[in-house]
């Protein structure tokens, strides 16, 4: 055929290096030479990531298997984002994922790590915790935060004024900003808390907790304000659902999932941060966690605890983690400047 065709041979190379430029490439985009070192900025669920998606500029997607990873800029910062996923399985999973997918030769192309993110806790609903170290296993081992990191917050914290009325949200996903509408204040001001243990537990005993795609500001698979989202598939939707038919799971999920109702040991209770804690620790990069409480006390409805309290104060807390999270990555970019 090429014989006939002898244009085509000629042709073939220059169409070859069209489609790849058309096909997103973490490996090109991180290659030798080529290299632009990102802080890795994570949330488990959509709520949380779009808290700081309006901050940023995208630049690219690059899917992998079920995750999305948003490269860009944020506030200052050349940054991955992502979803983690809920669950400390899928934390670990996701981390690990950026980690292989974004390089600098062989060395990583990650040079931070960030999340941000609600929890419950000791104090107050819409206090944003800065845990000094985190446990993955109860206590036995911990994950100190980044001391220069730590510093950096400490630093910004007193400048951020904290959202004390709850925002309605966005939980169709219709991409409604979150932040738009506002309902009930909650009973005190809400602080930054800075110091203390962060404890991360897993309710579902070892396996993968699903999104579902179409699933909403909490169960769905990308952010509401993603850049890029999927169409939901009826197929995946079915698939992801499964899990939440099985009444053993969520009742695993809501007895041990969540913080408990009575007062904890730890400023901040959790799914995910010291599981991307410890990718991050393997790894010998910086990393920090923020952690608002959308359980806890101050509650103005008198709500019984998690998931009740979560369900209803996710967003300020969401809301508040980010808005931490945004003032200590502007400070942290210019210390880096």
């Amino acid at each position: 055929m090429a014989a006939k065709f002898p244009g085509v041979r000629r042709l073939l190379p220059l169409l070859l290096a069209v489609l790849a430029l058309g096909v997103p490439s973490a490996t090109a985009q991180t290659g030798p030479g080529t290299c632009t070192p990102r802080l890795l900025v994570l949330s488990a669920f959509p709520a949380e990531l779009d808290a700081l998606l309006p901050a940023a500029h995208i630049k690219t997607m690059v899917q992998r298997s079920d995750r999305a990873f948003y490269v860009g800029k944020l506030e200052g910062n050349n940054v991955v984002m992502a979803l983690t996923g809920i669950g400390p399985l899928n934390a670990t999973r996701t981390t690990k994922m950026a980690f292989d997918l974004f390089r600098c030769g062989p060395a990583p192309g990650i040079t931070g790590v960030v999340f941000s993110g609600v929890s419950g806790g000791k104090t107050y609903i819409g206090d944003v915790t800065v845990a000094s170290r985190w446990t993955l296993d109860g206590g036995k081992s911990w994950i100190r935060t980044d001391p220069t990191m730590f510093k950096v917050a400490a630093s910004v914290a007193p400048s951020v004024h904290l959202d004390r009325s709850d925002p309605q949200g966005d939980p169709a996903c219709v991409g409604i900003p979150p932040a738009l509408l506002r309902t009930i204040s909650v009973d005190r001001q809400p602080r930054v808390v800075l110091g203390g243990n962060g404890g991360t537990t897993d309710p579902f005993g070892g396996k993968r907790m699903p999104c579902i795609p179409g699933g909403g500001d909490i169960f769905g698979c990308d952010p509401c304000l993603a850049p890029t989202r999927e169409t939901p598939d009826p197929q995946a939707f079915a698939s992801g659902m499964q899990p939440f038919f099985d009444p053993s799971w969520m009742a695993g999920y809501f007895a041990s999932g969540g913080p408990p109702s009575e007062p904890s040991s730890y400023v901040a209770n959790d799914e995910e941060t010291a599981a991307a804690a410890t990718v991050a620790h393997a790894h010998h990069v910086p990393f920090i966690g923020f952690r608002a409480l959308s359980d806890g006390k101050g509650d103005p409805l008198m709500l019984p605890g998690f998931p009740v309290q979560f369900f209803v104060y996710k967003d300020l807390a969401a809301q508040n983690a980010g808005k931490l999270a945004l003032a200590f990555l502007k400070a942290w970019a210019a210390r880096s400047a």
